[in-house]
């Protein structure tokens, strides 16, 4: 696994623990919240990915952005879709995507150096 996947997905889970670890229903319900709507449904989890990783392009948070990036790895998605779901992305939230999107195609690059 890449360096720069290993130290993000790493880092996520250690204080993923540590939030839960805290025992704060909400918080706790919040994560299933997002558990849950990522799952099989009437869209399929690639489906779900792709708007997860456009919603967060144009929310410009990159932390987000690994992790559907990531999401979408697993999914099996082809470069040519990632760079559709890019379009898509700075087509809606416009110019100011393009810096997120440079470090999407980072990471991206990095999920697919293995």
């Amino acid at each position: 696994m890449n360096t720069k996947v290993k130290e993000f997905n790493d880092y996520r889970a250690q204080m993923n623990e540590k939030i839960l670890g805290q025992g704060n229903k909400v918080m706790r319900r919040i994560y299933n919240l997002d558990t849950n709507a990522y799952a099989e449904g009437a869209l399929p989890v690639k489906t779900k990915e792709m708007l997860g990783l456009v919603s967060s392009m144009v929310l410009r948070c990159d932390d987000c952005i690994r992790y559907h990036l990531g999401k979408c790895y697993e999914e099996g998605l082809s470069t040519e879709e990632i760079f559709e779901v890019f379009a898509i992305a700075n087509l809606v939230g416009g110019t100011i995507v393009i810096p997120h999107t440079r470090r999407a195609v980072e990471y991206w690059e990095a999920l697919n150096d293995d």
